[in-house]
């Protein structure tokens, strides 16, 4: 069951959370002892009020008492079913699951209780979570390091500043004990965020290292802990940066995009601007070193075919028993017209409508030449250079993007030192499936091939043709690896039939939620890469994915 099910079963937290007025929102008060006004003050009718506008923490509150709470002991490392990215609306939604227990303090540690348990090696207090809310004057987060402040001694009036000084107990100690013990933490970051019911959304970032802490005089001249954090190797990239973004929210004007570097890489080409932006590099960069291009350029020495006699439907396509390109993808259609077209399902070769066909441009059958539909963005990396990833919800099955770039002979790339923007024309690896998975022929009419054996060894020749995006090519050049990709690879047939020439395009694989990186599977394979010595050329994967293969090839 997913943390938004279980809170549902549970007492309907969520809906409760709905309800709740954001301009009650206290969590913002983190890693302080201190109680909520409504919790000193006497049961006046104001109390009752502002009681009223936090239903979250009556909702914690019943399902602690009904033992309703997904995780209710504390535990050290990642918690199953809470992955790298995951957002919380509330930090009492963080309770709620047993992610983190306070929903006011912004440690949450182990204390003595845990010495009879299955940690009675360790010593206590012992931190397992924290919360980065920007709530520290002396704080300083650089995403895989982090200078964290300790609890204690801060001014509760929202300026951040400090009081009094701190000191070693509690969450400051257990944290301490983590340096010293080695015992990596949870870290939560939060932000602002307009389309939360309390103004803010919680995003966990991975296990952080305890690496070193000292004390000092902060900027208002009262003692403060500090912890140094590192972000722990193998890890999912960080997702903080996408928090604004969160659930389809997108800047308003040019003016809110962080880190903006470029307003639209393609230069007004595309029907919807492609920003890109750059939180990595100090001065930042924009992407640089090729020409933006909106569709294939043919080299001289390529020669297409010429186009093919097409359907004889009318303004669109709509009986498959009658469309002759229907009848090329088995006597069916392979989108169906949602959500501006999607994929049924991946196919060895897609069979669109074309030049030739007597339908118009709102042919579904024409799906994958609309261009792009969905706000993109190019984004700098800490380890993977540029990445994409979209501002829109893609459903399953969404065309993203077309590879772009100069579609010439596999042969005449021979001469380029270290291309990495070469993408092989090679559809029958893509029946084949990458690495031996599923074949997927079907019931289609491609010259040549239809007595193709997915079980056959592979192809020791070099594709014939290619598209290479090193100098020229659109958004889909800075699309990185993963070996669990969320996009996959579908080779389109539209104006011709040549399995050889055929366009590439991108589709999602899965619903992917906005602002997720968009990858997918390169399909090297390992030890197959050499340079001109001969030697075999080893890169390694910085995808992230669980079952990664550490290297690209």
């Amino acid at each position: 069951m997913t943390i938004t099910g279980l809170m549902e079963a549970g007492f309907r937290v969520r809906c409760s959370f709905i309800q709740t007025d954001p301009s009650a929102d206290y969590l913002g008060v983190d890693r302080n002892k201190a109680r909520v006004p409504v919790e000193e003050k006497e049961n006046t009718a104001e109390d009752d009020k502002k009681k009223a506008k936090r239903p979250d923490l009556k909702a914690i509150s019943k399902m602690m008492e009904a033992n309703a709470v997904m995780y209710p002991k504390k535990r050290i490392g990642d918690l199953p079913g809470i992955n790298v990215g995951h957002r919380f609306y509330s930090r009492a939604e963080m309770v709620a699951v047993g992610f983190h227990s306070h929903w006011l303090n912004g440690i949450d540690y182990m204390g003595q209780s845990y010495k009879k348990g299955v940690y009675h090696n360790y010593m206590f207090p012992l931190a397992v979570a924290i919360v980065i809310s920007g709530m520290y004057e002396d704080d300083l987060d650089n995403a895989d390091d982090v200078i964290y402040t300790g609890q204690g001694g801060h001014d509760l009036t929202g300026n951040k500043r400090q009081i009094q000084d701190q000191k070693l107990e509690r969450g400051n100690l257990a944290l301490k004990n983590c340096v010293e013990q080695c015992v990596p933490v949870r870290v939560v970051r939060g932000h602002e965020c307009a389309s939360s019911y309390c103004g803010k959304v919680y995003t966990y970032d991975g296990l952080y290292k305890v690496v070193q802490y000292w004390a000092e005089k902060g900027l208002s001249g009262f003692t403060v802990f500090k912890y140094r954090l590192r972000r722990l190797e193998g890890q999912p990239l960080l997702t903080t940066n996408q928090v604004q973004f969160s659930y389809g929210r997108v800047p308003h004007s040019v003016a809110e995009i962080r880190g903006l570097v470029c307003e639209d890489i393609s230069g007004g080409q595309e029907d919807v601007p492609i920003p890109a932006t750059n939180l990595v590099d100090d001065p930042p960069v924009a992407p640089s070193g090729y020409t933006y291009r909106k569709s294939l350029q043919i080299a001289t020495n390529v020669k297409l075919p010429t186009n093919v006699s097409g359907c004889n439907c009318k303004g669109t396509c709509v009986d498959p028993r009658t469309c002759a390109c229907a009848k090329l993808n088995g006597s069916d259609f392979p989108y169906v017209n949602c959500h501006g077209g999607r994929l049924i399902e991946a196919r060895a070769v897609v069979f669109e409508c074309g030049p030739g066909c007597g339908c118009g441009p709102g042919c579904v059958n024409r799906t994958s030449q609309r261009g792009i539909k969905h706000r993109l963005e190019v984004f700098r990396t800490p380890k993977k250079g540029w990445a994409v990833r979209s501002w829109d919800f893609l459903p399953a099955g969404a065309p993203v993007c077309e590879y772009i770039g100069v579609l010439m002979r596999t042969e005449d790339t021979n001469h380029v030192c270290e291309n990495n923007y070469i993408f092989d024309i090679d559809c029958l690896q893509t029946m084949r499936g990458l690495d031996g998975r599923e074949r997927r022929l079907g019931d289609v009419s491609v010259p040549g091939i239809n007595n193709f054996d997915g079980d056959d060894q592979k192809s020791e020749s070099v594709p014939e043709f290619c598209i290479d995006a090193v100098s020229t090519g659109n958004i889909a050049r800075f699309i990185n690896h993963s070996c669990e990709p969320n996009l996959f690879v579908q080779c389109v047939l539209s104006s011709h039939h040549d399995v050889k020439l055929a366009r590439v395009m991108l589709f999602a694989a899965d619903n992917i939620p906005p602002m997720q990186e968009l990858t997918y599977d390169y399909g090297y394979a390992l030890d197959s890469v050499s340079g001109p010595d001969g030697k075999i050329i080893q890169i390694p994967c910085y995808c992230g994915a669980a079952d990664c293969r550490k290297r690209l090839f």
